[in-house]
C-alpha cells in the first residue's frame, strides 16, 4: 500500500512571458492574474509517497538556499524552508525520507535538497538517510551546462551529491532503488535527461509531470515555457505522452500549478487536451 500526500515547497514570482514562451499575454493572461511587475506565482510542489517500509520524495522544490539578493532576483517568495514545515506536517523529517527523485538539477527542483542560507555558513546537504536518483544525461548536463542555462544549476550541488555516496544514474526506465512499480519516461525538451516518474496505483498511473507539464495551462500541447530548451521536441514529447496516459487512464501531478497539484485528462471533439478532476492538494492519497 503507498499513500500519496502533496509537499509544497517555497514558491516563486515569475515573470508571465517567460513561463509561455512565444504565447502572448492576450492568451495566457486568461489563466492566470499578475503584479506590478507581470509576475505570476508559482508553486515548487513535491509528491511524498509512502509506503510501509519507506517514504520517497519526488522532488525537493527550490527550498531557501538562495542569500537575499538572489531570492530577491529569482522571485522567491518566502525566507523559510518551506518544504521542511510541510513535511512536518506530514508528520515527518527530511531524516525520515529513503529515496529522493529529481527530475533534473535545475535550482527550482534541486535546491529543496540544500539548508537554508545563513550569512557565512556554508550550504550542506540535507536527507542524510536518503538515496538520490537522477537520469545519467540530466547530471551530465548539471556538470557541463550550456551557457544558456548555466545559471540554472546550484555551484557545488553534483559535488555534495557526489561526495554523499548515496547516487544512483539512472540510465533507462527503471530504478534498482525503487523497484518495478515505478518507472520513467524520459524528455528532452525542456533539459536534456528529464526523467517523469510513473507510479504504480490501483485505479490508474500518476505521472510525475515536472516541466513537461508543469500546470494545467500548459497542457494545451503548443504551450510552452520560454525556459524550455528545445521547444518543438517538447510539443511531440508532450503529446506523446498525453496520448500514452489518456487511454490507460492516467492522471498527472504538477510541480508549478499554484491551484492544482492533481489531475485527470481528457481530450475533446477537436483533439484538444485538458484537465479534468482537479484537486488543490492531496493528503493520503491511495486511488
Amino acid at each position: 500500500m503507498r499513500k500519496l500526500t502533496s509537499i509544497e515547497g517555497n514558491s516563486q514570482a515569475l515573470d508571465g512571458g517567460a513561463l509561455f514562451g512565444n504565447a502572448p499575454k492576450a492568451l495566457w493572461s486568461r489563466w492566470f492574474q499578475t503584479d506590478e511587475l507581470n509576475r505570476i506565482k508559482v508553486s515548487c510542489r513535491a509528491l511524498l509517497i509512502e509506503e510501509d517500509q519507506r517514504n520517497i520524495l519526488l522532488e525537493a522544490g527550490i527550498g531557501a538556499f538562495f542569500d537575499p539578493v538572489m531570492r530577491d532576483r529569482y522571485g522567491v517568495i518566502e525566507e523559510r524552508h518551506v518544504l521542511l514545515d510541510s513535511l512536518a506536517a506530514a508528520g515527518l523529517k527530511h531524516e525520515d525520507i529513503d529515496i529522493v527523485v529529481l527530475s533534473h538539477l535545475h535550482f527550482d527542483h534541486a535546491g529543496g535538497l540544500l539548508t537554508s542560507w545563513q550569512q557565512d555558513k556554508e550550504l550542506e546537504l540535507l536527507f542524510p538517510n536518503a538515496k538520490f536518483i537522477v537520469s545519467k544525461e540530466a547530471w551530465r548536463r548539471a556538470n557541463n551546462p550550456h551557457f544558456r542555462d548555466r545559471a540554472s544549476y546550484i555551484p557545488g550541488l553534483t559535488e555534495l551529491l557526489t561526495n554523499c555516496g548515496r547516487l544512483e544514474i539512472i540510465e533507462n526506465s527503471r530504478s534498482k532503488a525503487l523497484g518495478t512499480d515505478y518507472k520513467f519516461h524520459m524528455s528532452d525538451g525542456h533539459s536534456p535527461g528529464m526523467m517523469l516518474t510513473e507510479i504504480d496505483m490501483p485505479s490508474g498511473p500518476i505521472v510525475y509531470m515536472a516541466d513537461l507539464v508543469p500546470g494545467t495551462a500548459w497542457i494545451h500541447v503548443p504551450i510552452t515555457m520560454g525556459y524550455d530548451r528545445y521547444p518543438e521536441k517538447l510539443i511531440d514529447e508532450k503529446k506523446d505522452l498525453l496520448d500514452d496516459l489518456l487511454a490507460i487512464n492516467g492522471r498527472l501531478f504538477y510541480t508549478h500549478d499554484p491551484q492544482v497539484c492533481l489531475s485527470g485528462l481528457k481530450r475533446d471533439d477537436r483533439g484538444k487536451y485538458s484537465a479534468t478532476s482537479t484537486r488543490k492538494s492531496i493528503k493520503k492519497l491511495e486511488i
